[in-house]
């Protein structure tokens, strides 16, 4: 289904009072050019939307098509991601999972690619389950496996994906390794890391010059003895020996408990191996919540090192890392989680850009404790959804991207369309 701007235009008007008055406070507190200079980064800054996260998600124990209306095929997927997009004018990529999203017709997609307004981002390799007439399996692992042949299948399919993404205009390949092992014995650490090792620079050696190999880490899950690129010192020392090409993938439920994962993200960006970001919030473990639903706080934190570092070297905030939810919709419609998703990410984004960067740098050189956290905080508790919402409305999206989504029946429309019964393609 497509929004029209006529719909948009209406559930802007009524909106528009209330909005004005707080965007006007807002520029009476914290300065009318530092809020337009905030609203143009939040207009440039666009986050991924991956291909599987468009129908219902599960767990190990079953997964309920609750929703009805999913996407049947990439060509659907790709007009839910337009419908976030105009809705909230911040989700303008897709990112593609090979073999669950082969182009049948290149041409034909990206031409329905742009005329909803999207570019392709990273795409996806899988070697974590195997695929449908594969000679041979990956229960035992894929780039680390200790058969050759195993390890060949494994780089042959990434390499195959990488062509599929040069066909769309991608610029990144992304891996995740379910490798590891179950239980002690099973496999020489060591040995695992050579091959895994061998592997990728197989896999980098046929990268296009203006790509990047986005190496994503993992504490457990699914093998809970090790992981054979379990945490980001493991990613970036394989990035690091891959070449200038190859950075770190950060995926904020990949970590153990209570890590400190903005301090990870400051040193990995000042290494220049921050690669990028797959956004998503936990309680436990791994669990691909909706952004910022369980800590706020630690997203803010996260974003508020990221503008810092980035700014210090001169970086793109928009272009030169990777944004993109991971997440998995167990009980909620996908498209409102992912709309929730994007205005938590981009409510981050702003407070970071808010934070008083001179304020806060004099109190960490006069080891002020309280000063700083008291700048965090008091930026932190700054109610700047309405700048978040004004950068939409610039834009041309709507200024409440979840309450039009409702008021319109987008969901009831899609099920209409396609039939209640449905489960998406992929997962």
């Amino acid at each position: 289904m497509k929004i029209e701007h006529k719909d948009i235009a209406v559930h802007n008007e009524t909106l528009w009072t209330v909005h004005q008055r707080k965007l006007a406070l807002l520029k009476e507190d914290w300065g009318g050019i530092f809020i337009e200079k905030a609203i143009a980064k939040l207009m440039a800054f666009q986050i991924a939307i991956p291909s599987w996260a468009l129908g219902t998600g599960g767990t190990r124990f079953g997964r309920f098509a609750i929703s009805g209306g999913e996407p049947r095929t990439l060509e659907e997927k790709i007009e839910d991601v337009g419908l976030l997009h105009r809705l909230n004018g911040a989700s303008g990529a897709i990112s593609l999972h090979i073999p669950w999203d082969i182009p049948t017709d290149v041409e034909q997609i990206k031409k329905l690619a742009d005329q909803n307004g999207l570019l392709f981002d990273a795409v996806n390799s899988n070697t974590f389950q195997d695929q449908p007439n594969a000679p041979l399996s990956y229960k035992f692992g894929s780039l680390q496996h200790v058969d050759k042949a195993v390890r060949q299948q494994a780089i042959a399919h990434n390499i195959e994906v990488i062509k599929q993404g040069e066909g769309l205009g991608s610029k990144a390949l992304t891996v995740w390794l379910a490798d590891g092992s179950c239980f002690p014995g099973q496999l020489n650490f060591r040995t695992a890391f050579e091959n895994t090792l061998d592997s990728l620079q197989q896999i980098y050696s046929a990268l296009p010059s203006d790509w990047t190999l986005l190496v994503e880490y993992k504490a457990f899950e699914p093998n809970f003895y090790s992981t054979t690129i379990g945490d980001w010192g493991q990613s970036m020392l394989l990035a690091n020996k891959l070449g200038p090409k190859a950075k770190t993938l950060v995926d904020l439920g990949h970590h153990l408990p209570n890590a400190n994962i903005e301090q990870i993200v400051a040193l990995l960006l000042m290494e220049n191996k921050l690669g990028g970001f797959h956004f998503n919030d936990s309680k436990y473990g791994d669990d691909d919540l909706t952004a910022g639903s369980i800590k706020p706080y630690q997203l803010f934190l996260i974003f508020n090192e990221l503008v810092e570092g980035m700014d210090a070297k001169g970086m793109n905030h928009a272009k030169d890392l990777a944004w993109m939810i991971d997440a998995s919709h167990n009980v909620k419609d996908p498209l409102e989680d992912l709309l929730q998703s994007v205005e938590a990410i981009m409510l981050a984004y702003a407070q970071a850009l808010m934070v008083d960067r001179a304020a806060l740098l004099h109190a960490q050189q006069c080891n002020d404790v309280v000063q700083a956290q008291e700048i965090l905080q008091h930026t932190f508790r700054t109610d700047f959804r309405t700048l978040v919402a004004e950068a939409r409305i610039q834009a041309g999206a709507a200024l409440n991207p979840l309450q039009l989504y409702r008021s319109l029946g987008c969901r009831e429309q899609l099920i209409g369309q396609r039939g209640k019964n449905i489960t998406a393609t992929g997962l």
